[in-house]
């Protein structure tokens, strides 16, 4: 089998292979051609342990991944990925689950960028400067031209060294600012990223702030998190999730139809804007809003791309167990 740390990975593919990936992935979504139970979750405290299976194309695959809220030297979404043949059950790859979760999270915001925001959209702003954070900001440099960045983190000592990190990903030319405030944050930007594990709104409650805007939201993946304020759903027309299963995962979905400020029925797969099933239209009188909560099926389609590319470029390290 082949082992894929870290630095393999990021050297076999590019976030724009990681990008078409995703875009497969939501091919398969909508055409149901896939096997993928709701994730299994375990908490301990804080923490959260996820176990991840799918059954998809040529392979199957099982991610395991623990959410460590609270670290501050280690990544916050930690895991391993096991890839293996689907006719004959043998491991093909181990990867590390950690990178894997980052760049394919970014990408699952670059594609709804590529396909959600204006071509003219030329500054983003991130709430949350961790390591998903990070790939969601080189993803959305991949498919616009973004010239503004504005970053928001309620510890600013973690800024410095996210800042040194996103330089060496991005083109020199972007300017990055330190905002003050999540308001300041969100009057600037024209895509809105949280990236955070918050249990409460990280985003402010004002008026018509968010018209005209793109948020995307990657941090809330439990009932009791969220990280949208009620604003938000005013004037909403849809809200796009990377997978339905968001409507019984999320806070950000599941509270909003709780309280009567969205009915389920505005709840729609973004694979159906992929398949051009739906055509999204921008409006300068609403937001435009996105939740992913993730799913396995992503993880297998991208680890399947970056296994094939390591096999041609030979990257990695062979191990029989």
């Amino acid at each position: 089998m082949l082992i894929l740390n870290e630095r393999d990975i990021l050297q076999a593919v590019t976030m724009n292979d990681v990008i078409l990936a995703i875009e497969e992935a939501y091919v398969l979504y909508e055409s149901n051609d896939f096997q993928m139970p709701l994730r299994n979750q375990m908490t301990d405290q804080d923490n959260t342990m996820l176990l991840m299976p799918c059954v998809a194309k040529d392979s199957t695959s099982l991610k395991i991944v623990h959410v460590f809220p609270n670290n501050h030297e280690y990544p916050v979404t930690q895991g391993v990925m096991m890839l293996n043949d689907r006719e004959n059950g043998t491991i093909k790859g181990i990867l590390n689950g950690t990178v894997l979760t980052g760049i394919r999270t970014g990408a699952i915001g670059g594609v709804t960028i590529k396909y959600l925001a204006p071509e003219n959209a030329h500054s983003v702003g991130l709430i949350g400067t961790g390591f998903q954070g990070l790939h969601q900001l080189i993803a959305a440099c991949t498919v616009r031209n973004i010239k503004d960045i504005y970053l928001y983190n309620r510890t600013s000592s973690k800024l410095p060294s996210f800042v040194q990190a996103l330089r060496n990903q991005i083109a020199k030319e972007i300017e990055i600012h330190i905002v003050n405030s999540t308001s300041e944050l969100v009057d600037q930007a024209d895509i809105i990223v949280t990236a955070t594990t918050s249990n409460s709104p990280v985003l402010p409650t004002i008026q018509n702030a968010f018209n005209g805007k793109l948020i995307i939201g990657i941090g809330s993946y439990q009932p009791q998190m969220r990280e949208f304020s009620e604003t938000i759903y005013n004037n909403l027309d849809f809200l796009y999730v990377d997978t339905l299963d968001a409507i019984h995962e999320s806070g950000d979905v599941i509270d909003p139809i709780q309280h009567n400020w969205l009915v389920e029925s505005q709840v729609i797969s973004f694979s159906k804007v992929i398949t051009q099933k739906i055509h999204p239209t921008f409006s300068e009188h609403r937001p435009t809003v996105f939740k992913s909560t993730g799913m396995a099926l992503f993880d297998l389609v991208v680890a399947n791309v970056i296994y094939e590319k390591a096999l041609n470029q030979q990257i990695g390290q062979y191990v029989n167990l």
